[in-house]
């Protein structure tokens, strides 16, 4: 028999809750090598069945987050049918709270899922964000909520996903003097465009431990320091030429540069 112990999460819902738990639970064995084996929103007795055969043959233990009572019991009937170890990890805290709120449970699958917009909303401003970062698409520029500008190296995406992480939809631009300049910028408000700027001596010491990082020459024009003046003047005139705010990143952390885009952004209504 294969000596891994096999892990087989069952859930009516994604089994995110169970993998995390079972995840945790393995942890504490040390040199206990492991195979999750996830299989989300069970419906019916025929797949229980079918799961539970898979692990019977194995080095088993079996998870499950049903909340459905006709699918539990049928879990708890096969794995014990079949000599499978398992583990119901909702009904004990479901009837711990019974007991002190001394309401039913809904026994709905996914039920913190669905209440939960801001999951959702949250999930799709962090795709947004890494789908437009970089000026990858400026077809992002009009469906973003915010769109930020600045030469490389002033935390465009930092800021895009930390703004993202606050159900914020961010598009982030790089200015750079030979490329031209999306024309979607000139469409949309200057009120959802936000400048970044830092200053030039700070820049060169953040793209020079770049290059580092990268195994490159620290001579490159990229870190040079009338190229990134050059740069920043050219971004200058952008930016006065859009009518956008302009925050200087030079010695704010990203919470604090985002906080005041927050801010910015409510006193012009978008958020």
């Amino acid at each position: 028999m294969d000596e891994k112990l096999y892990i087989f999460i069952l859930s009516d819902s994604i089994g995110e809750t169970g993998e995390q738990v079972a995840k945790a639970a393995a942890a504490q064995f040390k040199d206990t090598e492991y195979v999750l084996k996830r299989f989300p929103y069970i419906s019916d007795k025929e797949q229980v069945e079918t799961i539970i055969e898979s692990a019977a043959v194995l080095k088993s233990i079996v998870v499950f987050t049903t909340v459905v009572d006709d699918l539990k019991e049928q879990i708890i009937i096969e794995c014990e049918k079949n000599n499978v170890q398992y583990a119901d990890i909702m009904s004990p805290l479901l009837n711990k709270f019974h007991t002190v709120i001394g309401n039913e449970p809904v026994h709905v699958p996914g039920t913190m899922r669905r209440l939960d917009a801001r999951y959702f909303r949250r999930v799709a401003a962090i795709e947004f964000a890494v789908k437009y970062d970089d000026g990858k698409d400026s077809r992002g520029i009009k469906k973003a909520d915010i769109v930020l500008i600045g030469v490389s190296r002033t935390s465009k995406t930092p800021l895009s996903m930390y703004l993202a992480h606050k159900n914020i939809k961010v598009a982030n631009v790089p200015l750079v003097p030979e490329a031209p300049l999306p024309e979607e910028l000139f469409e949309i408000s200057p009120k959802k465009i936000m400048g970044l700027t830092a200053n030039p001596i700070k820049l060169n010491e953040i793209r020079q431990e770049r290059l580092k990082a990268l195994g490159l020459s620290n001579n490159a024009s990229y870190a040079n320091l009338d190229r990134i003046l050059e740069e920043l003047d050219y971004a200058e005139e952008i930016m006065k030429k859009l009518t956008c705010p302009v925050i200087d990143v030079s010695s704010k952390a990203v919470e604090e540069s985002a906080s005041i885009i927050m801010e910015i952004m409510r006193e012009n209504g978008l958020i």
